[in-house]
């Protein structure tokens, strides 16, 4: 599973002209999985994502959470996270995990934040062709893989 997350002042996620997911300042998460992947490791990188220290503190350093600023949480899911680009010209897409699979895992993912304190997540549509917008905050982008 990789997580690609971006700390952002907003983001929002459209799906056929319509809004469906948005936040204000917080993080943006890309979610992939891969063949083989299992709702195992989902907690771990949840927490993970509520508790890395990738907001500024008064001096500048990166010092606070997603949950000491109470900020946003979006997630939408990306199967090309594990596209192979090595050889040819067109990705090679064979890593990623089956549909139907994926979506059963990222619905799991979103049920997973509940739990640790963190009811509202939001999301784009699975499966769906997504057109997001964002404003990349530093700009902080880190890959998160299980």
């Amino acid at each position: 599973m990789r997580v690609l997350i971006q700390r952002v002042e907003y983001a929002s996620v459209e799906v056929s002209g319509k809004v469906v997911g948005a936040i204000q300042a917080g993080i943006l998460g890309l979610v992939g999985f891969a063949e083989g992947d299992t709702e195992a490791v989902q907690k771990p990188l949840a927490e993970k994502i509520l508790n890395l220290r990738i907001f500024s503190n008064e001096d500048g350093r990166f010092d606070k959470s997603l949950l000491d600023i109470q900020g946003g949480l979006l997630l939408v899911s990306q199967f090309t996270l594990y596209a192979d680009c090595k050889k040819g010209r067109r990705p090679d897409f064979a890593q990623a995990m089956k549909p139907e699979s994926a979506k059963l895992l990222f619905d799991s993912f979103l049920n997973a934040f509940p739990p640790l304190g963190f009811p509202d997540v939001q999301s784009g549509i699975f499966g769906a062709h997504m057109k997001i917008e964002l404003r990349n905050d530093g700009p902080v982008t880190l890959l998160l893989e299980s």
